[in-house]
C-alpha cells in the first residue's frame, strides 16, 4: 500500500470551497483516492472538525458523489470534508471486508496527514448511508479488519458518527448476510456496541425495507445501556435512500438534523449560517 497525496485539481473560483483529489491507497493495481471539500478562505493556521462519508449501495456498486452536496453544505458551515472511494464486490471482486479494510485506511491516511488537510484530530466526523452507514458505524465499533500495512498506532475511531438508513444489522434476520456470512458477529456494528462507542445520529424513513425501524430502536438501546448518546431521526413514509439530495425536502430536513447534532457536540456553531440548496 502507497500513501501519496497529489493535488489533481482544483475547482474554478466560480464554486466556494476548493476541491482536491488525493490518492490515498494503492493495493496492487487499485487505486483509492478522496475527494476534499475545505471551507472556503481556509485558514492554514486553523485545525477544523473533519467530516468524511462514505456512499452506499450494498458495497457492490455506487460511488462517492453521493454525498457531494452534504460535503459542499457542511465545508461551507467550516468543516473539511472528504468524500471516500473503497473496493467493491463489482468493481474489484472483493467482499465488504475488504471494503471496511478501506474505510479504516482512509480515517488513518486523514489522521496521519492532518496538518496537509488543516484538521483537528480529535473532531472526526464520519457519516455514511446504507453500506455506507455500515462502515461507517464499523469504524468506530468493530475491532477486527484492519490491512495489514495500516499504521496501526493511528486510530481510525471516529469521534462521533452520523448514519443514514444505516444496514446496522449484518446477522441471518438482517441485510447482507449472504455478502459476510458467518464472519457477521464481528462485522455487523449492532453486535459490537461497548462502552465509548462514538456519539451517533440515525436518520431513517419508516418505510425502509431493508432495515426496519425496531432494529434502529434496538441500536440506539443498546447504545444507551453503554453510555453512549444515540439520536434517532425518523422519517413518516419515507424508504430506503430517502435522504438523497434528489429528495430534496427530506435531504434538507436531515442535513438540519445534523447540523444541530454537531452543533450540540461542538463541532459547529451557529455561524456562519448558510442556505441549504
Amino acid at each position: 500500500m502507497k500513501y501519496l497525496i497529489p493535488v489533481l485539481f482544483l475547482l474554478s473560483p466560480l464554486f466556494a470551497t476548493a476541491q482536491e483529489v488525493t490518492l490515498y491507497k494503492q493495493i496492487d493495481t487499485t487505486q483509492l483516492f478522496i475527494e476534499t471539500y475545505s471551507p472556503p478562505n481556509t485558514d492554514v493556521d486553523v485545525a477544523y472538525p473533519a467530516l468524511v462519508f462514505f456512499h452506499g449501495g450494498g458495497w457492490h456498486g455506487g460511488n462517492r458523489n453521493q454525498f457531494k452536496p452534504h460535503a459542499e453544505y457542511f465545508s461551507k458551515r467550516g468543516l473539511v470534508c472528504f468524500l471516500v472511494d473503497y473496493r467493491l464486490i463489482g468493481k474489484h471482486g472483493t467482499t465488504p471486508v475488504e471494503s471496511l479494510k478501506d474505510a479504516k485506511s482512509a480515517i488513518r491516511f486523514i489522521r496521519m496527514n492532518a496538518s496537509q488537510f488543516h484538521i483537528d484530530t480529535t473532531k472526526v466526523i464520519v457519516a455514511g448511508g446504507s453500506a455506507g452507514g455500515q462502515l461507517a458505524a464499523a469504524t468506530g465499533l468493530c475491532e477486527a479488519f484492519n490491512e495489514d500495512s495500516d499504521p496501526m498506532a493511528i486510530s481510525c475511531k471516529p469521534n462521533a458518527l452520523a448514519l443514514f438508513n444505516p444496514v446496522i444489522d449484518n446477522s441471518p434476520g438482517g441485510y447482507g448476510y449472504n455478502r459476510v456470512g458467518k464472519i457477521y458477529k464481528a462485522f455487523s456494528p449492532l453486535h459490537n456496541i461497548k462502552k465509548g462507542a462514538p456519539p451517533t445520529i440515525v436518520f431513517l424513513g419508516d418505510k425502509d425495507k431493508l432495515v426496519p425501524v425496531v432494529t434502529a430502536q434496538y441500536y440506539q438501546t443498546a447504545m444507551e445501556r453503554v453510555g453512549s448518546r444515540c439520536d434517532l431521526e425518523i422519517y413518516e413514509g419515507q424508504g430506503h435512500a430517502f435522504f438523497n439530495y434528489n429528495f430534496f425536502e427530506y435531504y434538507k430536513k436531515t442535513v438540519t438534523a445534523m447540523d444541530q447534532f454537531l452543533q450540540s457536540l461542538g463541532y459547529l456553531s451557529e455561524e456562519p449560517g448558510i442556505t441549504i440548496e
